[in-house]
């Protein structure tokens, strides 16, 4: 025998498993709260928070909303909960195999949103049957075994604060309160998965649609201020921007409903004007409810279209629950919505025992009467007269032909979880009593004591019960006390005939590896009317098209932005792309800078205009060239050839028609043996042009001066000193481009880079600094035969070629001063062109002003061509 005190009260001690009856004398008992009861030996709680709810504030003169005359209104849906709770215990007690010897009872009580209320049943429950005496068991045999608590969070709360000093498990099948880890949280369980699971499957759901653009609805409750407060900033770090984020009026169902609505009313038109398309609705099980009302209260007629459609976006708290007086409401504003949902399945046979319910056999439910008498808008002869109800209830009425938007034949997910934590809680103990026996038979006073004098014991077999419903389904919590699975996502159809169709669209599967959690079948959604079965758009402005990146607004979310075109070279073939982005190096931009094109390998071919023009520059000049050679060799004892030293004429002939010639490795496509000869050829070929142009300046002022009397020059006007000056300048040439091949060779490159629309096939000169030195070199003997030229300008005309000279060297000189920069500025095949007109423009410079007057003379004023002549006029 155990005696001990609480709350002051003496607690007289049961005796289990006999029919011994203890007789208690206390006076005035607290009226009795449970309406729906079935006795046994093992009781489960059940304290639910919507059947009831107060409404005494109401003016039925002024206000359409109308309740019972007792001053309640009946949440007629919400009763399938209960008849999920009876449906299950009826099933155990005709399951042989689970509770053997074992009778489980329940006593249900609603709370009506009140906490005194919600702790008064939480005592009863504890101590007497019937009636409420704090801290005596009297006339009780009964065990309680654990208590379900209902859909509402505080209601959780409440009950958890006095249960839990019993250590008594509560099993919660709704949104989940914050408790005390310590002293109530430990003795809870939860029959709906972690609530982060559902908070990453919406904020994957919002990325799946693209919608970055939402306003958020929460109720006023500890629960949503929670997710206002921790799970919203991570949405925005993640990418989401909120237009709004509202908090609905707190609803206490005594007198929230005309000192909230003008609230509300002003809420809701902030959610309906807002640009944003989707609307995520985070509350418990009743906001629906709300929503309707506001319904009724919004002018929404005279919003626009455009602003009105929405998609709302649920939370698997959130259930269909109306008040009678809603039954012929519009729900068209919910068509095409989206809701999570715990997984639910049909359970063989609740439809029947649904269909079979009626008040005139029911006698132990206290909640059917009530239930059916709102349901119908009727009342049995013994109810209370009511002058607006003029219809009798037969009893012969049928839930089924009830409208959905009142009462729906379909187990809904809440009643689906009260229906699987039954079965957890038998399953548990009858773990628990295998675990302690070891044996497979139930002893039943035993069983109970055990029960009763240990009732924490339970909850390590709550935690790791795991079995298959009668729906194949499998249940099990983890180590938080948390139910083990995912979510649903359904799609709501609405019809005009106020019912309507939540059809499975996907699902969060948080058991999947790979990261994918969520499955969307967006082909089966239907969306709402206004956006034409297309997938909505719910953006801060209009998308970004292929072509232009994103700008962000100054002193806007980071969801609002400018859109400007890529810059040049870049593209974007995305919409509301963070940045531009480069084409491939073999590609380049199109002209809207939306996709790549594949450039074209070029190269100076001789088949272009430009390569055909130049060739045939390059063909026509070599053969005046050798036409001048020809006629200097065909008229070499003349005089006049004789004067000009003719074995550099001929020298600088050949070099000429050599340069000439040589412009033609620039044409074609670069090879390796092109890339090799193309500069070195140049370099020595007017290395030995320019020598010789050098070579006779300096000989003929050499000779000038020899023909003074006394002069030592003479010496100096000859072949050995020419073929000297050639030799020593065609030697430090030759000596240049043997180190830059050495150490350097040209090789045949792709140039991705210079030109945008063009892969320019080229011979890289590896070495620019080798290349400089040999046009260096070329520049300096230039320079130097200019300055001899210039200073002999003013000799014989027709004993020497001074001033022709001066002219060829001006002409060369300026063409390759200005082929510096001109190379440089020019890309491509255009580089290439530059400089093999210089090497004709030089090479022609060179040939016209240096013998086409000798050409002239020979050709065509023969009696000039004579040492008669040529002694008289330099006399």
């Amino acid at each position: 025998m155990e005696i001990f005190l609480l709350y002051g009260f003496m607690l007289f001690p049961q005796v289990v498993g006999r029919s011994t009856t203890v007789q208690c004398f206390i006076k005035n008992p607290i009226p009795v709260l449970h309406k729906y009861y079935e006795p046994g030996d093992l009781i489960i709680g059940g304290i639910m928070s919507q059947i009831y709810v107060f409404s005494e504030v109401m003016n039925f003169d002024k206000n359409p909303f109308q309740s019972s005359p007792s001053g309640l209104m009946i949440l007629i849906q919400s009763y399938q909960h209960i008849l999920a709770l009876a449906f299950a215990v009826k099933e155990i007690n005709q399951n042989l195999q689970l509770l053997p010897n074992i009778t489980l009872g329940f006593h249900t009580y609603n709370s009506h949103f009140k906490a005194s209320w919600t702790y008064l049943a939480s005592l009863e429950l504890l101590f007497r049957k019937g009636q409420f005496i704090p801290n005596y068991k009297c006339d009780a045999r009964n065990v309680l075994l654990a208590v379900i608590g209902g859909a509402h969070s505080h209601v959780c709360l409440h009950m958890a604060t006095i249960l839990s000093v019993f250590k008594i498990p509560q099993i919660r099948y709704g949104s989940a309160p914050v408790m005390n880890e310590q002293t109530q949280a430990v003795f809870s369980h939860q029959m709906f998965p972690n609530r982060a699971h559902q908070y990453n499957g919406i904020l994957q759901l919002l990325f799946y649609f693209n919608w970055i653009w939402i306003g958020v609805i929460y109720q006023n409750e500890d629960i949503t201020e929670a997710f206002v407060e921790k799970v919203l900033p991570s949405f925005s770090q993640k990418g989401i921007c909120f237009d709004f984020i509202e908090r609905l009026p707190k609803q206490t169902f005594s007198d929230y409903i005309p000192e909230s609505i003008e609230e509300g009313t002003k809420k809701m038109k902030v959610v309906m004007e807002s640009s944003a398309k989707v609307v995520v609705i985070h509350g418990e099980i009743h906001a629906l409810m709300f929503f309707r009302i506001m319904k009724a209260y919004v002018d929404w007629d005279n919003i626009t279209m455009k602003t009105k459609a929405k998609v709302w976006v649920m939370t698997a708290q959130i259930e269909f629950i109306s008040l009678p007086f809603q039954r012929n409401w519009d729900i068209s504003f919910l068509h095409g919505a989206l809701s999570f949902a715990l997984p639910s399945k049909e359970l063989h046979g609740f439809h029947r025992f649904l269909q079979m319910r009626n008040p005139l056999s029911e006698k132990k439910d206290g909640f059917l009467l009530e239930v059916w008498q709102h349901a119908f808008t009727c009342l049995f002869s013994d109810g209370e007269i009511d002058e607006r109800v003029e219809k009798q209830c037969t009893g012969e009425e049928k839930l089924e032909t009830l409208p959905m938007t009142l009462f729906g034949m379909s187990i809904t997910g809440h009643s689906y979880s009260i229906y699987n934590a039954i079965y957890a809680i038998a399953h548990a103990f009858h773990a628990m009593h295998l675990s302690s026996n070891k044996q497979n038979t139930l002893v039943k006073a035993k069983s109970l004591d055990l029960i009763n004098q240990h009732p924490w014991k339970l909850h390590h077999y709550l935690r790791s019960t795991s079995f298959n419903n009668s729906a194949e389904e499998e249940i099990s919590f983890d180590q938080n006390g948390e139910l083990v699975g995912g979510f649903n996502i359904l799609n709501w159809i609405m019809f005009p005939n106020q019912s309507f169709l939540r059809v499975s669209i996907g699902k969060i599967d948080t058991k999947e590896s790979s990261g994918k959690i969520l499955t969307i079948q967006e082909d089966a959604i239907v969306w709402p009317g206004i956006f034409n079965q297309t997938r909505p758009l719910s953006l801060c402005n209009a998308r970004c098209h292929l072509g232009y990146t994103k700008s962000k607004k100054e002193g806007e979310q980071f969801c609002c932005y400018n859109c400007i075109p890529c810059s040049n070279g870049k593209i974007s073939d995305k919409e509301d792309i963070e940045d531009c982005f480069e084409c491939p190096e073999d590609q380049y931009p199109n002209r809207f800078k939306d996709g790549c094109l594949p450039k074209q390998i070029t190269f100076l071919s001789y088949t272009e205009p430009l390569g055909i023009i130049l060739a045939m520059l390059a063909f026509c000049f070599s053969l005046f060239t050798a036409l001048v050679l020809g006629i200097f060799m065909k008229h070499k004892e003349t005089p006049i050839v004789k004067a000009n030293n003719r074995s550099l004429s001929y020298i600088l002939l050949i070099s000429l028609l050599f340069s000439f010639l040589c412009s033609l490795l620039f044409l074609g496509k670069p090879e390796q043996w092109k890339c090799l000869l193309r500069q070195t050829s140049f370099g020595m070929i007017f290395t030995i042009a320019v020598s010789c142009i050098l070579a006779k300046t300096i000989i003929v002022l050499f000779a000038f001066m020899a023909t003074k009397p006394g002069s030592r020059m003479r010496k100096w006007v000859g072949k050995r000193f020419s073929n000297s000056i050639i030799f020593s300048c065609s030697f430090i040439q030759a000596l240049i481009c043997i180190v830059w091949l050495a150490t350097s060779p040209p090789f045949p490159d792709f140039d991705l880079h210079s030109v945008t629309e063009e892969i320019i096939l080229q011979c890289n000169e590896c070495s620019p600094v080798m290349f400089y030195c040999i046009l260096s070199f070329m520049g300096f003997l230039a320079t130097l035969s200019f300055i001899v030229a210039f200073l002999t300008r003013k000799l014989p005309n027709s004993f020497n070629e001074a001033k022709f000279i001066t002219f060829s060297m001006l002409v060369f000189c300026t063409v390759w001063l200005t082929f510096v920069p001109t190379y440089l500025s020019s890309k491509g095949k255009y580089m290439v062109a530059v400089e093999i007109f210089s090497i004709l423009a030089s090479s022609a410079g060179c040939l016209g002003f240096i013998f086409s007057p000798k050409c002239y003379i020979i050709v065509l004023r023969p009696e000039l061509n004579s040492k008669r002549h040529l002694v008289k006029v330099n006399k």
